[in-house]
């Protein structure tokens, strides 16, 4: 069996088993109310936690260049190169 079968077969059954440990914690013992109160809340931070972390993102991150400057700096670079490029063929020829 490949190391990635062997891991998604791992992370099923084990995915099962927290997913009939969960039913059997709310369902079935006097402990239901810390249960869902424990998960309500890292739901709610993990949820949170990750719209922080966009959020932190977008006002940390420079906006982009306008696409007319890096157009300018496409042509430069272009110009340069077919510079490059005559100077080598007048090189050649000459000699």
């Amino acid at each position: 069996m490949s190391r990635d079968k062997v891991v998604g077969t791992g992370l099923l059954v084990i995915s099962i088993i927290i997913i009939l440990a969960y039913i059997y914690l709310v369902f079935f013992t006097p402990y239901s109310m810390p249960v869902l109160q424990i998960t309500d809340t890292l739901a709610v931070i993990v949820i949170f936690g990750i719209l922080a972390w966009v959020g932190y993102a977008l006002a940390t991150t420079p906006p982009p260049k306008p696409i007319e400057e890096i157009e300018k700096e496409i042509e430069t670079e272009l110009k340069k190169l077919e510079e490059e490029t005559k100077q080598e063929q007048q090189k050649t020829q000459q000699q």
